[in-house]
C-alpha cells in the first residue's frame, strides 16, 4: 500500500483506478514573420474563436454547476480581452515580428511566472487561468482539436494540475475524485470540485502519478489521503468512516419537513440563497422555507444584448411557481464594474466594487430598471414575490425606486396586465451608510436583508477575497455584530423583519448569537439549510447564562 497526503477540497470517500491526465506536448518555436500585420490578423481571429469556445463552455458549466461557479469562464474571457495581456502580444508581433503562437506562449509564461511569485495565494492561482486561456488561443492558431481525455471506468483523475476548462469538459459520471500535485483550496478547479460534489486532493507535491496509472486507489477526502492499493484494514476503516458520514447525512435528511424551532419554542425562517435556476432544485430538495435571495445577474451576463421583458418574466414566474406559495425574494440587478457585459457600455472604473453598480446604475439607466420591474410585477401574479434593492446608501434612493415602481404599475394597469398588490419592497443593508440610517429606511420599506459579505468588507476596509483577510481581520468582528444588532432593533421598532443572507448565516458557531440578537430569518446556500435547522433545534434561547457564556466565548471579551 502506498499512502500520499494532500489538502482536501471536498470531503468524501472515493474509489477508482488512477487515470493520469496527459496534455499534448506542443513545441512552439520562435519565428520571424515577414508580414506582422497579417500575423496580427491571425491572432485576432484565433482570439475571437477562443472567446466563442469559452461562451459554449460557460453554457455547459452553468447547466452543470450553476451560474455562480460558471463565472470562471467569464473571467477567462476577461483575461483574453485584458489590455495588458493583449498589449504584450501585440508588441511581440508588430514590433518584434514574432509569430503569433510564440507571442501568446511567451506572454502567458511571463505573466504566469510573475503571478506565481506574488505573495497572494489568490494571484498565484490565477496563473493557471492565464495558461488555460493562452493554450486555447494557441490551439486555434495551430488549428488543433482539443485533446480528448476519455475515461472507460470509474477513475481517480490525477495530474500535475487540472485547468478549469479541462475539469468541466470531463465526463463526471466516470470521475470519482481529483488529485493534483499543485493547486490550492481557492483555485477554480477546487471550487468546481466542491460544487460537483467530487472529492479532491490538491498540493500533493512531487508525485509520479504516471507510474501509478491503472492501479486501484481510494481517496479519503476527509483526512486528505490517497491510498494506492490499500490493505484490508484500511479498506475496512474507510468503509466505517463512510458509513458514519452516511448516518450523519441520513439524520440531516430526517429534518426535512421539520420546523426551525428552538427547544424553548422560538421559531425562525431558514431560506435559500440561489444564483440561477440551476440552484432552484437544490433549494427545494433541501426543504428551503422560501427563497431569501435570488440574484438576477445570471440573466444579463454572457450575452450580446439586454434580455427582453418576456424572458425575464418567464424566469421569475418559474421560480415563483416552483416554490408553490413560499415567499421568493428577488434582488434587482446588481451589475456594474467588474460584473458587467459589453452591451451595457459602462465606463471603466478604478474601483468597480465602489462604483456605478446596483441601485445606482438602475436609477441612472431607468429603461433597464423598468423592464426588470415590469417582469417582476407580472411574475408576482403567480405566487408570493418580494423585491429587494441592493447597495442602498440613502433614503432618497428608496423614494426614487418607489416612484418608478408606481409608474410601472400604472403602465401595467393601463395595459390590463395582472400583478399582485401585495408585493413587498425591501432593501439590502450592506453598507455602513445603510446601517446608520436604518431607522429611517425602516419607515419606508417592508423588510431588511443584511448582506454580511459586503457589509464586512466595507466596514472593515478589506476585500474578502484578499488572501490576507483572515490574518488581518479577527473572526466575528464585534463592529459587524453590533451593526447587525442595531439593524434588528431599528427594524423591529417599526414592526419590520430582518433576514440575514450573507455567509455569516451559515456559520453554525454564530447561529445562537444571531438568533439572540433577534434576526428573524437566515438565508443560506441550499446545502446549508438542514445543518442550520439542526443547530436551531438544539438551542435554548431562554438559558440566558449559557447564552451569555457563548457570546463571550465567540466575541472574545
Amino acid at each position: 500500500m502506498i499512502t500520499m497526503r494532500g489538502k482536501s477540497c471536498y470531503g468524501g470517500i472515493a474509489r477508482g483506478v488512477i487515470s493520469f491526465y496527459r496534455r499534448d506536448d506542443v513545441l512552439i518555436n520562435k519565428m520571424k514573420v515577414s508580414d506582422p500585420g497579417r500575423e496580427w490578423e491571425r491572432y485576432v481571429m484565433a482570439k475571437s474563436a477562443a472567446v466563442d469556445e469559452l461562451k459554449e463552455i460557460h453554457e455547459k458549466a452553468a447547466a452543470e454547476v450553476g451560474e455562480g461557479d460558471a463565472e470562471i469562464f467569464y473571467i477567462h474571457q476577461l483575461i483574453v480581452e485584458d489590455s495588458q495581456y493583449e498589449k504584450q502580444i501585440k508588441e511581440a508581433i508588430l514590433e518584434r515580428s514574432c509569430n503569433a503562437e510564440y507571442a501568446v506562449a511567451k506572454t502567458a509564461q511571463d505573466l504566469a511566472a510573475m503571478m506565481r511569485n506574488a505573495e497572494s495565494d489568490y494571484i498565484k492561482e490565477r496563473a493557471a487561468d492565464v495558461l488555460d486561456v493562452s493554450e486555447r488561443i494557441i490551439r486555434q492558431l495551430q488549428n488543433r482539436e482539443h485533446n480528448e481525455f476519455s475515461l472507460n471506468e470509474i477513475s481517480i483523475v490525477c495530474a500535475d494540475d487540472i485547468l478549469p476548462s479541462e475539469t468541466i469538459m470531463l465526463d463526471k459520471s466516470m470521475v470519482a475524485a481529483f488529485c493534483t500535485k499543485g493547486g490550492s483550496t481557492n483555485s477554480h478547479t477546487a471550487i468546481l470540485a466542491r460544487t460537483l460534489n467530487i472529492p479532491a486532493l490538491i498540493g500533493m507535491g512531487d508525485v509520479r502519478f504516471d507510474e501509478l496509472e491503472g492501479r486501484y486507489a481510494i481517496v479519503d477526502g476527509y483526512d486528505g489521503i490517497l491510498y494506492v492499493e490499500p490493505d484490508d484494514m484500511t479498506v475496512r476503516k474507510l468503509k466505517q468512516r463512510e458509513d458514519e458520514e452516511a448516518r450523519k447525512h441520513d439524520l440531516l435528511m430526517r429534518l426535512k419537513g421539520r420546523r426551525n424551532v428552538t427547544r424553548d419554542g422560538k421559531e425562525f425562517e431558514v431560506l435559500a440563497n440561489i444564483g440561477s435556476l440551476n440552484d432552484l432544485n437544490s433549494a427545494i430538495e433541501n426543504d428551503a422555507g422560501g427563497i431569501g435571495l435570488l440574484r438576477t445577474e445570471f440573466l444579463y451576463l454572457q450575452r450580446e444584448d439586454f434580455p427582453q421583458e418576456e424572458e425575464l418574466f418567464y424566469n421569475y414566474r418559474r421560480v415563483v411557481e416552483e416554490m408553490k406559495g413560499k415567499r421568493v425574494v428577488i434582488r434587482t440587478l446588481d451589475i456594474g464594474g467588474d460584473k458587467s457585459a459589453d452591451y451595457f457600455m459602462l465606463e471603466k472604473e478604478a474601483n468597480p466594487a465602489l462604483g456605478m453598480r446596483a441601485v445606482r446604475l438602475c436609477l441612472r439607466r431607468q429603461d433597464i430598471f423598468k423592464t426588470q420591474l415590469r417582469a417582476l410585477l407580472r411574475a408576482s401574479a403567480y405566487g408570493k414575490l418580494a423585491i429587494l434593492i441592493p447597495m442602498v446608501i440613502d433614503v432618497d434612493e428608496v423614494y426614487r425606486v418607489k416612484d418608478i415602481i408606481h409608474k410601472v404599475k400604472d403602465e401595467l394597469v393601463s395595459r390590463k396586465i395582472p400583478f399582485s398588490d401585495d408585493v413587498e419592497l425591501g432593501v439590502m443593508i450592506e453598507t455602513p451608510a445603510a446601517v446608520m440610517i436604518c431607522d429611517l429606511l425602516a419607515k419606508e420599506v417592508d423588510f431588511f436583508s443584511i448582506g454580511t459579505n459586503d457589509l464586512e468588507q466595507f466596514t472593515l476596509a478589506i476585500d474578502r477575497q484578499n488572501p490576507c483577510y483572515e490574518s488581518v481581520v479577527p473572526p466575528n468582528h464585534l463592529a459587524v455584530l453590533r451593526m447587525i444588532k442595531l439593524v434588528c432593533d431599528n427594524a423591529h421598532a417599526q414592526g419590520k423583519k430582518v433576514c440575514l443572507c450573507g455567509e455569516m448565516g451559515a456559520d453554525l458557531s454564530l447561529t445562537e448569537i444571531l438568533l439572540d440578537m433577534h434576526v428573524d430569518a437566515l438565508s443560506v446556500a441550499p446545502p446549508q439549510i438542514l445543518p442550520v435547522r439542526r443547530m436551531i433545534r438544539s438551542l435554548n434561547l431562554s438559558d440566558r447564562r449559557q447564552i451569555h457564556n457563548n457570546i463571550q466565548r465567540v466575541l472574545h471579551y
